[in-house]
């Protein structure tokens, strides 16, 4: 192998896996929703920014809705959410629809609720769907999943084994709430063995 080839190769290892094409949609943010985003850091984790510093968890979801408009509705809205009744709203910072296209909705530099107890320290991606299977099962949405998955662990330094589904959320080392009554909260979406099949797929295409 050539200098120059020896040389390209360094720079696109170093570089990492290219980033997928990305649709900004973002959700209002304003100063009162992140000084909402602070209260809650505060109160969960004894932190006093709304900022998402050096992220150690990729957490992935389904969104229990059928289209990303609906999705969008959902999270739009600055209003406390029907199940912990809390503020500010729900969110991710991604959402991927059934067709493949990744949106966008929250800067990676905010913190999103998401999953409790590693709001603080994950990156939160929807999909749109009902299931882990219907989400696995489509080829061009699962592939957008793991193509934008992929290209965040490699940006963040994150481990595949760190990348986890919302139901896998209390075994994360990372995971921590103040509040006692939600320290064993998670949700059914993705759970372990899905997971697995991700984490699997993410291996395959290589590391960073």
């Amino acid at each position: 192998m050539s200098l120059f080839a020896l040389v390209a190769a360094a720079f696109a290892f170093a570089a990492g896996p290219p980033q997928p094409r990305i649709v900004q949609r973002p959700i209002p943010f304003p100063a009162r929703r992140e000084h909402e985003m602070v209260a809650y850091a505060q109160r969960h984790y004894g932190l006093r920014t709304a900022r998402l510093v050096n992220p150690r968890v990729i957490v992935e979801h389904f969104t229990e809705t059928t289209t990303f408009s609906a999705t969008f509705n959902t999270f739009a809205p600055d209003v406390a959410d029907s199940e912990l009744h809390e503020l500010p709203g729900t969110c991710a910072h991604f959402v991927i629809d059934r067709d493949g296209t990744i949106y966008q909705l929250v800067p990676l530099g905010l913190m999103c609720r998401h999953t409790v107890g590693l709001n603080w320290t994950a990156i939160g991606i929807e999909n749109v769907g009902t299931s882990d299977a219907e989400i696995l099962g489509r080829p061009r949405q699962l592939g957008a999943m793991l193509q934008l998955t992929r290209w965040l662990r490699c940006r963040y330094r994150i481990p595949i084994g760190d990348v986890i589904g919302h139901n896998e959320s209390l075994a994360s080392p990372y995971h921590q709430e103040r509040v006692a009554a939600l320290r064993q909260q998670t949700h059914d979406d993705f759970r372990r063995p899905d997971m697995d099949v991700v984490r699997r797929r993410l291996r395959t295409l290589g590391g960073c």
